[in-house]
């Protein structure tokens, strides 16, 4: 898989490249990173990148010819092109044109899935007051924001999308089970056994947050560590993780509950918790 990103900081992602996973992923050639300085597009002794907005207001706008000469380095053209060329839906589905933007649709694990399937994907980092809207019209696939809050710019927020789409890859991560029994994971399998028939002790989460960890020593500071964890009895073992996911995710993000994947089990386990917390059951 491609991750292409532009920026006016291109040195801001140095570090974050140089460690864990992300190198990793790139030594292997699992992942192509590329990161585009938006100045190196531009035409004036000042390399001039932003300008003030039409209508007056504060700030500056990043202005349209550099980023759209930075698109086209990557043989990207703008929609209206692609939807002529020969092959136009293949071209669609293999590349995905982002612009990272607090004014953008909430990025999740579903979305970080979805990008996972793409061959290349281009993050277009904002500044300042943001991108010129033509850019995000004719070009762009998607606006993508990380949350209810203004960041400095898309550097950050670029990151974050390419760690987490990029863990979903095959062979980034260690154990392919990793980003399946995790937090906004997948629903649960069917048949609850591994490979060798022995009954599994995950619990996928099916949207939910995902339970707590535990490991040696097995007491800590005056804690133990729950002993159903330690006694080896694999159902057991997924029947308090499910239950540990349902209280973390009502007592943290109970708006996820709305759409996660429960069963009957499930929801007498959710009553039983809100009884237990003595709040009212709907």
């Amino acid at each position: 898989m491609q991750f292409e990103i532009v920026t006016i900081f291109p040195g801001f992602f140095a570090g974050f490249f140089e460690h864990g996973i992300v190198r990793r992923a790139q030594t292997e050639s699992l992942v192509t990173v590329n990161v585009h300085d938006l100045r190196t597009f531009t035409h004036d002794r000042h390399r001039t990148v932003d300008d003030r907005p039409f209508g007056g207001g504060e700030g500056m706008v990043l202005k349209p010819e550099p980023l759209a000469e930075a698109l086209g380095s990557m043989g990207i053209a703008a929609k209206a092109a692609r939807a002529n060329e020969e092959n136009s839906a293949a071209t669609r589905a293999a590349t995905r044109v982002i612009l990272m933007s607090a004014q953008g649709r909430p990025f999740t694990q579903a979305v970080a899935r979805e990008l996972a399937g793409v061959e290349r994907v281009v993050m277009i980092c904002g500044r300042y007051e943001g991108v010129d809207e033509r850019i995000n019209q004719l070009y762009c696939d998607m606006e993508l924001s990380i949350g209810d809050y203004v960041l400095s710019g898309g550097e950050l927020a670029a990151a974050v999308v390419l760690d987490a789409t990029m863990r979903l890859i095959p062979g980034v991560l260690g154990n392919e089970a990793s980003g399946e029994f995790e937090s906004f994971g997948v629903a649960d399998a069917d048949i609850a056994t591994d490979e060798s028939g022995v009954p599994r002790s995950q619990y996928g989460a099916g949207g939910l947050l995902d339970y707590p960890h535990y490991t040696r020593p097995a007491e800590f500071d005056g804690m133990r560590a729950p002993e159903v964890l330690m006694n080896g009895d694999h159902l057991q073992i997924r029947r308090w993780r499910r239950e540990q996911q349902l209280r973390k995710t009502l007592a943290n993000r109970p708006d996820l509950l709305e759409r996660a994947a429960l069963n009957e089990e499930d929801r007498r386990l959710i009553q039983a918790i809100r009884k237990e917390a003595g709040t009212a059951i709907p």
